[in-house]
């Protein structure tokens, strides 16, 4: 189980989570970015973060290595996604998207560019998210619009006013509903037509979310809980109330496996937080009472983003996954 945070302090963060004893173990800190740190993304042992230089930056995480930079945007990188099937450990592909409401594609072996959709917002992408199929993905944007990318035919095929602004887009695990964050409420929709099917609202507004496939949406956000969502009935399942001294910024659901059997009942989250602090939970304890972090990590940076892995490592054949600065070390 892996993690990685971005850093307003330019710093990217790799950690590894051991299994048995649940400890958070530093891998690698690097102030990879000249600017703010705005996304990170990561599949298997490869890590991708984009900043407000414009850049996207590579990393080997196993290896704790760079992998080089990719150059196709000429403003903030605002969200990163990869697209992995279900049988395969590596990437297959990286969408990325700018300030500019554009959104380039990726392949992501040898990570080749493949095309840059102009325009698919008038204003900044918000937030990216890729369905399970690879085949389409959804956007939010600062022009208060939802935008639909054909990922095969590369280009958008789908965009519509929304009533407000969105800041998150996220699909559940088989790609049958997706989420919209709209200041201090959340909405559920049926992927197939966008049908609304529920809405339900936070304290204060939503930073952060992540699906778990237990069918709880979990969210945080500037009132430093985690809230566990039932989404088939829009009530609150169970809130970790002050799971962080300031606002949380970044939520993944840990698994033991890829994610590609059912059945399993999700009990790891880890949070992070602008003040600097990553924690692990286990939310079984939640329903009953306060739980306290099963370990947590105190980076002393401004952190912005987070993102987590469980699939295993493997390191890409030589020859392919390859860019400029290949072997370029990690400092910590």
């Amino acid at each position: 189980m892996s993690l990685v945070a971005g850093s307003y302090e330019r710093f990217i963060w790799g950690f590894t989570l051991k299994s048995q004893s649940l400890t958070l173990i530093p891998l690698f800190s690097y102030p990879s970015h000249l600017s703010l740190i705005k996304s990170v993304a990561i599949s298997g042992s490869v890590v991708a973060s984009g900043g407000a230089d414009d850049t996207i930056h590579l990393y080997n995480l196993s290896a704790s290595s760079s992998l080089g930079s990719l150059h196709h945007h000429s403003a903030t990188v605002t969200s990163l996604s990869f697209y992995t099937p279900r049988d395969l450990l590596f990437p297959r592909n990286l969408v990325s998207a700018d300030a500019d409401g554009t959104v380039c594609l990726y392949d992501a072996d040898g990570f080749v560019h493949l095309k840059t959709l102009p325009s698919v917002h008038r204003k900044a992408v918000n937030d990216l998210a890729i369905h399970p199929s690879g085949k389409l993905a959804l956007s939010v944007g600062r022009d208060e619009c939802l935008a639909m990318v054909n990922l095969v035919r590369g280009r958008r095929s789908f965009c519509c006013r929304l009533d407000k602004e969105a800041s998150l887009v996220k699909y559940d695990s088989d790609g049958d509903k997706f989420f919209m964050a709209m200041e201090e409420k959340v909405s559920v929709h049926e992927a197939e037509d966008a049908r609304l099917l529920l809405e339900f609202e936070c304290q204060k507004r939503v930073l952060c979310a992540a699906y778990a496939k237990n069918g709880l949406l979990y969210t945080g956000g500037e009132d430093r809980n985690i809230t566990a969502w039932d989404i088939k009935t829009g009530k609150v399942a169970y809130s970790i109330e002050e799971a962080h001294a300031t606002r949380v910024k970044g939520i993944v659901v840990l698994t033991d496996n890829d994610g590609s059997a059912g059945g399993d009942d999700p009990y790891l989250v880890t949070s992070a937080s602008s003040d600097g602090v990553i924690r692990v939970w286990d939310v079984r304890m939640a329903a009953t009472e306060k739980p306290n972090p099963l370990s947590e990590c105190k980076t002393q940076s401004r952190l912005t983003c987070l993102a987590g892995s469980t699939l295993k490592f493997r390191k890409p054949e030589a020859g392919k996954s390859k860019t400029k600065d290949q072997d370029q070390t990690l400092e910590d």
